[in-house]
């Protein structure tokens, strides 16, 4: 019996490698998806918590209760129902996102100037990129809570 002519192997190697060049592109692609699906789920947490902290922060007149009741919040909003030294490090690294939303809020008094918007995203990527040095995982990973399904009780 006769071998296959050269040509058909030179079409199979060509073919296989096409073939690795879509699963490449694939696996890279199904990449990019995740992280842009990332990004934006974690910009949508970036927000949610700043809208529901801005709102918090809107009803109070004095900038230590603002803090207590960010940090409260901050808490609140991640289940965390206990204290920890990794936990506090988060909160007092927090804090000063919160004294600039304050301060942003709050209308100029007694010499006092109002702080730009800027100071606030400059505040919050500051904490960003402490958590980032500091943990293995992005701060918004922490809204990842396992919720676990409860079996559905039927009623009679």
């Amino acid at each position: 019996m006769k071998s296959s002519p050269s040509f058909l192997d030179a079409l199979k190697s060509e073919a296989d490698r096409a073939s690795g060049a879509e699963s490449a592109f694939h696996r890279e692609l199904t990449q990019r998806i995740k992280a842009l699906e990332q990004e934006r789920a974690f910009a949508f947490r970036r927000l949610n918590l700043m809208q529901t902290i801005a709102q918090t922060v809107a009803t109070t007149e004095e900038p230590a209760v603002a803090v207590a009741n960010s940090l409260a919040l901050l808490r609140t909003e991640l289940g965390w129902d206990e204290d920890s030294e990794s936990r506090s490090a988060v909160l007092s690294r927090f804090a000063p996102v919160a004294e600039a939303v304050f301060v942003n809020l709050t209308p100029p008094n007694e010499g006092r100037a109002p702080s730009p918007d800027s100071a606030v995203i400059n505040a919050l990527t500051e904490f960003e990129r402490w958590y980032a040095a500091t943990y293995p995982t992005p701060f918004w990973a922490l809204f990842d809570r396992y919720v676990p399904e409860m079996p559905l009780v039927e009623r009679c």
